[in-house]
Parts: structure tokens; C-alpha cells; sequence
């Protein structure tokens, strides 16, 4: 039996040209407890960088397929893409 699998590097690939490669993860992801005004502005600061990042398209599109259930990718909040699946 011969299965067919897609090279997991093609899932990835679009990761190297990311202007987050290399950063703290932890302004995209929220610590326990954080709540308000500390985390709309680390949530700000993250969408800031995904608003100028050349994939944030690729990444958005990968957080909802692969059902990415914390964090901000592709300048949307955990909040804001459970909101957009919910209308969708």
C-alpha cells in the first residue's frame, strides 16, 4: 500500500519570509491572566507587526485551516478569528 503525503515543507515555507521570524513568541501569545487594557496592547503590538509583514495572508490562512485556537496570526486575535468562523 502506497500512501501520498505532501512534503510538510510546502505547509511551512512561506514561515522564512515572516517579520516575526526570530522574535519573542510571547507578544503573540497571551500569558495566563491577561486581561484588559495589557492585552490589547500586546495584542496591538503584534497585529502592528503582522500589518507589514509580506505573508500575513499565508499565516491567517494557516491559523484557521490548522484551527490555531490561541495567539495572533496573521494580524488576528484568537477572539477575532473565532468571531469570523462563527459568521462564516
Amino acid at each position: 500500500m502506497r500512501t501520498r503525503t505532501r512534503p510538510l515543507l510546502t505547509e511551512w515555507e512561506w514561515q522564512a519570509e515572516a517579520a516575526c521570524r526570530g522574535m519573542d513568541s510571547a507578544l503573540f501569545f497571551s500569558p495566563p491572566g491577561e486581561r484588559g487594557r495589557e492585552r490589547g496592547r500586546r495584542e496591538e503590538a503584534a497585529r502592528a507587526i503582522c500589518r507589514d509583514c509580506p505573508v500575513s495572508g499565508p499565516c491567517g490562512r494557516f491559523a484557521r485551516a490548522s484551527r490555531q485556537y490561541y495567539g495572533t496570526w496573521g494580524g488576528q486575535t484568537e477572539t477575532e478569528r473565532r468571531s469570523s468562523a462563527s459568521e462564516g
